[in-house]
Formats: C-alpha cells, structure tokens, sequence
C-alpha cells in the first residue's frame, strides 16, 4: 500500500450487541484524542471503523458487503479498520479476501488503534488480534460528553461456551474491572450528563472485584453517586443470579424494575445440548426469587429456536415457557451454526424452512406477551428519562423504569426525568399524559 495523508475525520459504524455500541463509542473518544474529529452527517468520511458483531448468520459475509460498498466513484476508498468480533475471528482471511482494508483489529485489541493508523499513513497494513494481559481500559482516554443514558463495560469474555456461541473464542475469558476503576468511571459519565448507566458484560453477574465482591456492591456503590438517577445491568446469566443480587432489587432503589435473563429454550435436553448448565425449572424458581422481592419487575429474555435436534414438541416447551413468564420484551433467533463451535457438526440440524415456520411462532408469542405487559401498564404513575425529540411539536421520548418507550407531549428536556400517566399502550411503546416535571 502507498503512503496516504492522515486522516482528518473519521466514522465509527457499530453492529451487534450493546457491548459494541461501548466499544464504538471508546473508540471515538480515542480517535477524538488523535485529533480525528467525527465525519459530518452526509459526508465521506476518511477512516471508517466497522465494529463488527459474529452474533448474527453470515456476518463475516456482511463485513465483505459493508467494505465494498465503501469504494468511492472514483475508485478510491477510505482508510478502513475492521474491529470487533468478526475481526478476531477472520484475522489475516479479511487481510487477504479484501486488500482495501487497512487494520484489523480485535475487540481486546482496539487501543492500539492510533499506532496501526500511523502505520496505515506509511502504508503498512496490520492485523492485531492479540488479547493482552495488560486491560485495554488502563489506557483509553477520560470519557467524553455523553447522552442522559451511558453503557458502562464492567466484566468481558465468558467462560462458559455454550456449544452455539463464539464468545469465548473471539472475546476471550471472563475477566472483571477494578471495582475502583468502574466507580471513577461512573463518576465521570455522570459529569458528562449521563442520568442513567447499564451495565454490560457478557456475564455481566459474574462480576467479582478483587475482594470477591458480586455485582449487588458496586450497583450499591454507584446508587451513592448523587446525580445518577437510574442503574440496569446486561446480559445475565441464570446460574450467577446470586441472592445478594437479587435483594439489590428490593434494596436499591435507582436499581430499575427490569432484568434481561436469557433462557434460549424451554426444554431441557435442548438446554443440555446447549451446556446452558441450567434447566427451565431452576431458571423458573430464579425469575421467582426475583419477582417475591420485586413483584412489578419487567422481565427480558433471549431464545433460539432450531437448534439440532430441535423437536416439534420441544419447541412446545418454549412457547409453554414464554407463556408461563410473561415477557416485557424479548429477542429470538433462528440457529445458525459458527465455525468452530460444538453445534455446528451436530447431527440434526433442522431445516430451514422449519426454522422459519418456529420462528414466526414464537415471535407471535412473545409480540403478544409484551403486548400484554404494556397495557397492563395503562394507568401507571412513574418517572419517564427524557432522551430525544419526537416526530411531533412538542413531543418527547424517552424511557420508563420498565425499559418501555413512552412518549408524551409538553414542557421537557433531554436529560429530564418526567412525572407521567401511562395512558395508551401499543405493541412497541407506550402514550402518556405529562404530570410534572420530576428530579430535573
């Protein structure tokens, strides 16, 4: 590759999960302090991040798509990186299949980024998918300006490799950050604007600190920040439901009513073929243990369906499930298999067709469930966090303790947090009658 002239502006594209979102917006605050300012809406920008996800089917297929799809009319292309989890699973294979990318780089990896952009300018190209004992987070830069809602990275990397997912391979170990650390950071998020911080990982219960400390102490140490009005935490696992845990949700108050607890099936030979280490019984008695100490919780849930071997009546085990919870809201997918994981040479593998048929199914289910949630909501009195504009003069949207989108006409600001009846209830968000303003 030639020399090129730095580049002046750049545009992050996230894909995928909320720890992507993090991830893209840490890597804008790194650009930033490069002095590489943020592309202007409608214009090309001359470095381009694709943060990409593995989650979905095709993904390494779609990245291909994406840089393709940057080439210019004159045939040029921006410096581009690929980042993120297809990064670390495809590595020197992007290098090869597409020479207009420039970096590679994996999601353990990506505070490297300034020196592989110098040496990108001297047209070097880079691949690093390294995953360092030294945490990337010791030297990302302070956190910027920031939305009235945050997402704060708290624990990465999962160990428990269920036989469908690609985590382990392209995220690494569960590692957990400094309590310390975590509790700084919240601070400056909270002097940047933010009202309301959730929490990820990808076991985000499996947080420890160095004391062995679980989750439930530092949400109770982020609840004695004063300006921070609202916590939630993502993506849970069952079997690291602890009871500390759990009682936070009777004990703190800016704890949200709210748990995102994946199932992924309702039978349980599914679930073993999975190594879910759970069963639909002991995942039930947990969702139990939460409701006894917070009856008005909303409850959220991920699921697969037509995973091998997937029989007609152990899918009837799911939506017995999903009928029997009662879901706020929830995510669905049809199995795809990932190259190098357990299931993706089982026997059985159900067509896709079949896929399709369950999926629709179960879908209805889950549209109907949370549905339901929402006009039970109708009548409700709470707090709504402003976040944007609506489509409509003098309309707000923003988000109740129950995660629920609701929208209302008067007197707000983004950032406030606003007294509302919840009056009208739809599929996907709710109506409501402004009160009074609350905590602003």
């Amino acid at each position: 590759m030639r020399p090129t002239p730095p580049p002046r502006t750049y545009r992050v594209k996230s894909f995928g999960c909320q720890m992507n979102v993090y991830d893209g917006e840490r890597m804008a605050e790194l650009l930033a302090d490069q002095g590489i300012a943020p592309a202007p809406e409608g214009e090309e920008a001359d470095l381009v991040v694709l943060n990409t996800c593995h989650i979905r089917e095709k993904a390494a297929e779609k990245v291909y798509s994406d840089i393709g799809r940057l080439r210019r009319e004159d045939g040029t292309a921006p410096l581009i990186a690929v980042a993120g989890c297809v990064a670390q699973a495809e590595g020197e294979e992007i290098m090869t299949r597409a020479p207009s990318v420039s970096m590679v780089v994996g999601p353990q990896a990506y505070h490297r980024l300034p020196q592989m952009i110098a040496d990108a300018i001297e047209g070097r190209r880079a691949v690093d998918t390294d995953m360092p004992a030294r945490t990337k987070f010791d030297v990302l830069p302070a956190r910027r300006k920031v939305g009235p809602s945050a997402f704060l990275t708290v624990q990465e990397g999962c160990d428990k490799f269920c036989t469908y997912c690609v985590v382990p391979y392209t995220r690494g170990a569960e590692i957990s950050r400094p309590f310390n650390d975590l509790v700084i950071e919240a601070e400056k998020l909270v002097d940047a604007g933010a009202r309301e911080i959730t929490l990820l990982g990808q076991n985000v219960n499996a947080w420890r600190d160095e004391a062995g400390r679980g989750l439930e102490k530092l949400v109770e140490a982020l609840a004695a920040i004063p300006a921070l009005a609202r916590i939630r935490y993502t993506t849970s696992h069952p079997n690291d439901m602890t009871e500390g845990l759990i009682a936070a949700h009777r004990d703190v108050e800016k704890l949200m009513p709210f748990l995102h607890l994946p199932v992924q099936a309702g039978s349980d030979r599914v679930l073993k073929a999975m190594n879910r280490s759970h069963t639909a019984e002991s995942y039930m008695r947990v969702l139990d243990r939460v409701r006894a100490v917070r009856p008005d919780i909303a409850l959220s849930g991920d699921f697969i369906v037509g995973f091998p071997g997937e029989t007609e009546a152990e899918f009837a085990e799911t939506i017995k499930l999903v009928e029997t919870v009662g879901y706020a809201q929830c995510f669905s997918f049809k199995y795809s298999p990932r190259p190098g994981t357990p299931a993706a040479t089982m026997d059985g593998q159900v067509p896709a067709a079949v896929m399709d048929e369950r999926l629709q199914r179960l879908q209805a289910a889950l549209n109907a469930s949370q549905l339901a949630f929402n006009r039970a909501s109708v009548g409700k009195r709470c707090t709504v966090l402003v976040e944007r504009r609506g489509k409509l003069d003098g309309q707000w949207l923003g988000k109740s303790p129950w995660l629920q989108s609701v929208h209302f006409i008067g007197e707000a600001a983004i950032g406030d947090l606003i007294e509302v009846e919840l009056v009208e209830a739809g599929p996907n968000s709710l109506s409501a009658r402004l009160l009074q303003p609350a905590h602003a």
